[in-house]
């Protein structure tokens, strides 16, 4: 174990602020955390009403960053969402309109499956890069900067699904469910107290600058043995040769498309480093690999249509790798 002092103390401090507004996603708290300080993104999969806006919007608060809403639609095109060049007569001049996903640290693009391919690409391109260029401009988008998009997992009509490129650069897909019978009643007594913005209730009690800090002291400092590296290369190389794997050998027809060594396995040493340090530790433990795998690998696996028609997830294909490939 390692001291992590006062870190850990804001850490502990943004759940708590986050908490006052957001009932019953402890979870999405948690991996919103891990995104910001893995340098990553999430794609978030849930009905409406689950407080999506009013979490990333609270984790601004909490950490002094700004926020952003952006509700993707059909008719956008790349400019609404990275921004433009616009040409003033009176000055003879073109000048610099920002977009939205400029100047902001926490975005989140409201069903980004809504709009078109070039859209998505735009956006996703910027998250990659960290960087937009406008005209002869180049600019440097904040740090930490996070998106946050979403879908909507049950209207499917008139959607554009991510490629398979572009669903990579999200460090997690989180499927969000509802809140407990507890947490929601908890929630009718919050709405009973009327508050017009409970986000400003939200204390600031971090900065984006001692997250950044925070993120290169993860890198520096938590472990990653021979053993944990071997097992997360395993874990990842099943989902693209199951058969190779003691036991996964009917997977051989079901996996049509495994995980990158890009999306899967860099990220999931990246994301469990930083796990290990909101536990206190130096060092990063099989659990580790194993609590975070799920969310990392689910969007990166694509399944044969026979096995989808039979009702095979791709949950339960990595749980089967997870049960079957050794630990350490």
């Amino acid at each position: 174990m390692i001291d992590h002092g006062n870190k850990l103390d804001a850490l502990d401090g943004i759940r708590a602020e986050v908490s006052k507004v957001v009932l019953g996603q402890a979870a999405l708290i948690d991996r919103l955390l891990i995104a910001l300080l893995a340098d990553g993104h999430i794609l978030l999969e849930g009905a409406p009403g689950l407080a999506k806006t009013q979490v990333i919007a609270a984790l601004g608060n909490a950490t002094g960053g700004s926020f952003r809403r952006i509700q993707l639609l059909p008719d956008m095109l790349p400019s609404d969402i990275t921004g433009t060049l616009i040409y003033h007569p009176d000055a003879g001049r073109f000048q610099v309109q920002k977009g939205p996903i400029l100047d902001t640290h926490f975005l989140l693009a409201d069903e980004i499956n809504r709009t078109p391919p070039k859209v998505q690409a735009a956006f996703l391109q910027a998250m990659q890069e960290r960087e937009v260029t406008l005209g002869t401009d180049t600019f440097v988008l904040n740090d930490p900067f996070i998106v946050l998009a979403t879908q909507n997992p049950i209207e499917e009509e008139g959607t554009y699904p991510l490629p398979e490129a572009q669903l990579d650069r999200f460090l997690f897909k989180l499927v969000v469910g509802y809140p407990d019978e507890a947490d929601e009643l908890r929630m009718l007594d919050l709405a009973a107290l009327d508050r017009r913005n409970p986000i400003q209730d939200v204390r600031t009690v971090t900065s984006p600058q001692e997250l950044v800090a925070m993120r290169e002291q993860i890198k520096e400092t938590v472990y990653v043995s021979d053993q944990i590296k071997h097992y997360i290369v395993r874990l990842v190389r099943a989902t693209r040769q199951p058969d190779a794997c003691p036991g996964l050998q009917d997977l051989r027809h079901v996996i049509r498309l495994g995980a990158s060594p890009r999306g899967g396995t860099l990220n999931l040493r990246k994301a469990c480093r930083v796990l290990a340090f909101l536990q206190g530790r130096d060092h990063v433990l099989p659990e580790d690999v194993k609590a975070l795998a799920l969310d990392i690998l689910r969007h990166r696996l694509i399944l044969d249509m026979r096995a989808e028609g039979d009702g095979i997830t791709t949950e339960d294909v990595i749980q089967q790798i997870l049960e079957k490939v050794e630990i350490p």
